[in-house]
């Protein structure tokens, strides 16, 4: 799955246009690199998102299509 997909469904980032933008202005980062938007997601990827006044870190646990509310947060762990 694409990393803009992933992060709109995650809810990480609530619009993947957003998330869109974020990667190519080098503010999310996959495996200590800078992603791009087309970044193929798996399992084990450590994400940090560099956006607003705090970091957030966290580890894909789980990679899926959709996602409800209820189990969003099922999908990766904060690790910061």
């Amino acid at each position: 799955m694409r990393l803009d997909k992933y992060l709109k469904v995650t809810r990480l980032i609530k619009r993947r246009t957003i998330a869109n933008e974020a990667c190519d202005a080098g503010r999310i980062v996959v495996n200590g690199k800078p992603a791009r938007a087309s970044y193929d997601v798996k399992e084990g990827d450590v994400v940090e998102i560099n956006m607003g006044s705090r970091p957030l870190k966290v580890k894909v646990l789980k990679v899926s299509e959709y996602a409800n509310k209820e189990n969003a947060a099922s999908h990766y762990e904060v690790m910061e």
